[in-house]
């Protein structure tokens, strides 16, 4: 009886980290809509192609990117808040274009609220990345609840704080998408990230 030599082949994953390239469309976004949301700038066209197009190509583009490393978190929240800034977008121009009526306040509190929930959902599965991405999704389901509560209650007060706290969140972003490209680039901790406890077992949407 011959022995048949047995051959094993080693795949490496040589494909790019997506995470960055869908944190920082999100966070550069969410910043330039929140100085809007606290009153330091109009809603004119820099917001929208930003939210068509960085905000919101961008990230399904990272989300499907993720799906290919087999990463079911970032699928789920770059793919979502894509397409949430493109739902956004499509809120504003349908009237403008004569297409449909302008939304209901009420309408919108509901359907920010109902992002506030998904996202309180997202941060509970942030409990096992890291810190940084644990704040981003932290003071992103304030922000939606915070918009939220403003278009039910008609308070322009809590529309202008949650948009300063959109800012911060949207910084906070950028920030974990830089720490995860210079952090690689120079094989060091440029900007920590401060891991969670489970964090070694977490998906690496958020390394």
């Amino acid at each position: 009886m011959t022995d048949h030599p047995v051959t094993r082949t080693v795949m490496i994953d040589r494909t790019a980290n997506p995470a960055p390239l869908g944190l920082m469309g999100f966070g550069m976004t969410t910043i330039l809509l929140n100085l809007h949301n606290a009153g330091i700038i109009a809603l004119g066209g820099a917001i929208l192609a930003l939210g068509i197009f960085y905000g919101g190509l961008a990230q399904v583009l990272a989300g499907l990117m993720e799906w290919r490393k087999g990463n079911t978190f970032g699928t789920t929240a770059f793919t979502s808040y894509g397409f949430f800034w493109l739902s956004l977008v499509a809120i504003w121009l349908l009237p403008a274009l004569g297409l449909w009526e302008a939304e209901s306040k009420q309408a919108m509190a509901f359907y920010l609220a109902l992002w506030g929930v998904f996202t309180a959902y997202m941060f509970v599965a942030t409990l096992r990345t890291n810190r940084g991405l644990q704040f981003v999704f932290l003071t992103l389901a304030l922000l939606f609840f915070g918009l939220a509560a403003g278009d039910a209650t008609g308070m322009a007060s809590l529309t202008v704080a949650s948009g300063y706290l959109g800012i911060v969140c949207g910084a906070s972003a950028v920030y974990v998408a830089m720490a995860e490209v210079l952090n690689e680039c120079y094989g060091r901790t440029v900007l920590p990230l401060w891991p969670a406890a489970a964090g070694k077992d977490a998906p690496a949407a958020a390394e």
